[in-house]
């Protein structure tokens, strides 16, 4: 019996520190290191606990529920991080860009010896011309009543207070400041041009005048881009009873004039005949100019005008005049009959085939043309005739064309050629409104004008340059006596003449059309656009941001994209201005 109990005894030992074993080795997976035995059992491993401590850690690592990853988390954290490294880098352009306007570099004078060559205006022909220029090949001087330069794409929103003026302009004085060479600026008016004597006759028409008001300016070259006036078509009335809407005066007496009628239509005692008429707004002019405004001052009307002043609601009317049978004739017909659409939407009335006779001081005279073709006349009360169509010649440039025997035939300004001379002239060239170049006065033509003159230009000045360089060196080797020199200056001569060959290739004036764009209001637009061999017509809302983000890029410095920016969160959010200046 005793034996028996011996024997049991170890089992029951072996099994009880099996499983002291199996317990310690458990708790050992859930610490970092293991804790020291005080039992006298030993506990030294055999191939029965190993097995054991295994199939324990197998069965709890089948009871621990997978971790999933989330798929799209990988991607929202890249699309962050990109994000905020691309705002940092936009800040740093930002900052540099207008760390660079702030501080120009030193300028140097440029050579007494070189050319004189005169710009006049300071208009997209004119600055077009400035920008690319190369000012240390030339004495530049330029010339204008105006010291700034204007975005006139977006002059019809500073009518309404959409944009303020001053972020549309840009000063003459800083975009000289950052040319290599020292350029010269008049705020003068050109009273007269002398091609013959080659002088520029100039008077100084500000409010403060010093004792020198009047003076002449001789040149070498120049380049006329003054523009063009407002087309009235000798209707009488017109320059004294309608606003134009081509230079910052132009918006401000606009948006004057509009808050000018709002409150005399709400005048007390005033008569529902006479506030009908205050309220009617008048736009002369179906092209982009006119059209732009219309769609501007209706969106001021619904945005702003009927909540601050609700009692012209049921009287205020936006009407657009054209003489043709369609408004944006430039445009595809498409685009034409989705901006009378919209325009019918917003209660804008259009009126073609409808011309204008004469103006009065509160009304228009006006003949209709009918279907049939029989004509009736009529008469427009109004409060605000806005008058936006066509050009005409100003009088220095009229004055030069008689002076020209080969521009005698030219009645719509400066006839060139193809490289943008002035028939008749060999040192006289002419961009933008002022020159008649087989292409649309458009601020898009006189950009590429004086692009293409400022080109020309630098290649004149190297050829001049070359061939000083290789009258020198023929010279030079014809007194050399050394044959190895001699060889030596004719290789240079050879290289030089290369130079010259290459600089030479420069082809006459080739438009390249972009596309026209045109805000028709309600936050729409038309985009008529070149693409690959054909066009692409557009209108809608993203085309209107297409239109803003196009119009953006085309600003000429970063202050003025960050201001025109910074005026459409206003409006956005705080509304337009409705009070008077």
């Amino acid at each position: 019996m005793a034996t028996k109990v011996a024997m049991r005894h170890p089992l029951w030992a072996t099994s009880h520190k099996a499983s002291f074993a199996l317990a310690t080795s458990a708790r050992r997976t859930f610490t970092s290191s293991p804790r020291p035995i005080t039992s006298g059992l030993s506990l030294r491993p055999t191939a029965q606990k190993l097995e054991l401590q295994n199939s324990f850690r197998r069965s709890y690592a089948d009871n621990i529920s997978p971790v999933t990853k989330r798929r799209g988390r990988g991607f929202f954290r890249w699309t962050w991080r990109i994000t905020y490294v691309s705002a940092i880098g936009a800040v740093a352009y930002l900052s540099y860009n207008i760390y660079s306007l702030r501080t120009p570099q030193e300028q140097f004078e440029p050579d007494p010896s070189k050319k004189t060559l005169v710009i006049l205006g300071t208009g997209w022909g004119s600055i077009s011309l400035l920008k690319k220029l190369d000012t240390e090949n030339y004495n530049v001087v330029v010339i204008s009543p105006r010291n700034f330069f204007l975005f006139t794409p977006l002059l019809p929103s500073c009518t309404t207070g959409t944009i303020e003026h001053r972020s549309i302009m840009e000063p003459v004085r800083s975009i000289l400041r950052h040319k290599k060479a020292t350029v010269k600026y008049y705020e003068a008016d050109a009273t007269k041009i002398d091609h013959e004597k080659k002088v520029v006759y100039i008077n100084d028409d500000s409010d403060i005048k010093g004792e020198t008001s009047s003076t002449e300016v001789p040149f070498d070259m120049l380049v006329v881009g003054v523009g063009a006036e407002n087309a009235t078509f000798g209707i009488q009335g017109v320059k004294e009873n309608s606003c134009f809407l081509k230079e910052v005066g132009d918006a401000q007496k606009i948006r004057k004039r509009i808050m000018d009628c709002v409150e005399t239509a709400s005048f007390k005692d005033q008569s529902p005949e006479e506030r009908k008429r205050l309220l009617h707004m008048v736009v002369v002019g179906g092209g982009p100019t006119g059209v732009e405004f219309a769609g501007e001052l209706q969106d001021f009307f619904e945005e702003d005008l009927r909540k601050w002043v609700p009692e012209i609601t049921d009287n205020f009317h936006v009407t657009l005049v054209e003489a043709m049978d369609k408004v944006l004739p430039m445009f595809s017909k498409q685009l034409i009959d989705y901006t009378e659409k919209t325009f019918k939407e917003e209660s804008i009335t259009i009126r073609t085939n409808t011309q204008v006779k004469k103006v009065n001081e509160k009304t228009i005279e006006a003949e209709w043309k009918k279907a049939d073709g029989t004509k009736e006349k009529e008469t427009i009360p109004y409060g605000l005739l806005v008058w936006a169509t066509g050009n005409a010649v100003r009088p220095v440039v009229k004055d030069l064309m008689s002076q020209i025997p080969a521009q005698k035939d030219s009645r719509r300004g400066l006839a060139v050629n193809e490289y943008l001379v002035v028939n008749g002239a060999e040192n006289i060239w002419a961009v933008g409104d002022c020159a008649i170049a087989n292409y649309a006065p458009t601020a898009q033509v006189a950009s590429q004008e004086g692009a293409f003159l400022a080109r020309m230009f630098n290649s004149l000045a190297k050829t001049e340059t070359i061939n000083d360089e290789l009258t020198t060196l023929s010279d030079k080797q014809s007194r050399e006596m050394d044959k190895e020199k001699r060889t030596a200056i004719l290789g240079e001569i050879k290289t030089l003449q290369k130079s010259l060959r290459r600089v030479k290739q420069i082809g006459p004036f080739e438009y390249s059309h972009q596309g026209s764009l045109a805000y028709i209001g309600s936050e729409r637009a038309v985009a008529d656009v070149s693409w690959l061999s054909g066009n692409f017509a557009s209108g809608g809302t993203l085309t209107y941001l297409f239109w803003k983000s196009a119009y953006l890029n085309m600003c000429f410095s970063q202050r003025n994209r960050v201001l025109v920016i910074i005026d459409w969160m206003k409006a956005k959010v705080f509304g337009r201005d409705v009070s008077r200046e």
